[in-house]
């Protein structure tokens, strides 16, 4: 199992052009999108939303507003993450929604809110700094996604490339709502995959006893 790990994370790289005439079956994007919907999230509000586009006109007109970057109509899937802004404040009522799922008195709830509410004071005091926070937990769930990918052979790349309120325009999201934080394309490369380059292990690990 480690080695199947392994692998997955050696076969993972930025893919920069897609073969368009292969697509994605939905039982692996679904399984893709599982491993977004599991993954662990501050407070466990899971402050995110995936847009799932395969509409070859709409990631056309999409794809100025990415830096004319070919991955995003090259890929069969492309998935627009976005992070939760109005659903991370008390008044919307997910907070305490997400948080009743655990077994819990009133009382325990009620403290639970007011720890929250106190904790995040300050990020909760904008739109701007609560997508700077939710924005955070969206990335665990796009590396769970492009590793996930990568374990049953399907190619991606993670897009920050973007003019952010023109393809929220372009998307009808609404921003007091969500905000687009990435843009994730998924599909069989194209090209031979490029060398692999990071840093020795000693260079970026320290254990300290």
């Amino acid at each position: 199992m480690r080695e199947d790990f392994i692998k997955a994370m050696n076969f993972r790289h930025a893919c920069k052009v897609f073969d368009e005439s292969k697509k994605i079956c939905s039982e692996d994007i679904n399984y893709i999108l599982e491993a977004g919907r599991k993954s662990p999230s501050s407070f466990g509000l899971e402050g995110w939303k995936f847009l799932v586009i395969t509409n070859e006109e709409l990631k056309q007109t999409l794809r100025p507003l990415c830096w004319n970057q070919v991955q995003i109509t090259s890929c069969s899937h492309l998935v627009v993450v976005l992070a939760d802004i109005w659903g991370a404040k008390v008044q919307s009522g997910k907070p305490r929604a997400m948080l009743g799922r655990r077994d819990m008195s009133k009382e325990q709830l009620d403290g639970y809110i007011e720890l929250y509410a106190n904790h995040l004071k300050d990020t909760l005091s904008s739109n701007e700094k609560i997508l700077s926070w939710t924005a955070k937990q969206t990335y665990i769930a796009a590396g769970n996604m492009m590793t996930a990918a990568a374990f049953v052979g399907i190619d991606s790349c993670p897009i920050e490339g973007f003019e952010k309120k023109k393809v929220e325009e372009i998307l009808g999201i609404d921003a007091d709502k969500y905000q687009v934080s990435l843009l994730l394309p998924f599909g069989y490369r194209l090209n031979e995959q490029s060398t692999q380059l990071r840093l020795d292990f000693e260079e970026v690990v320290e254990f300290i006893d």
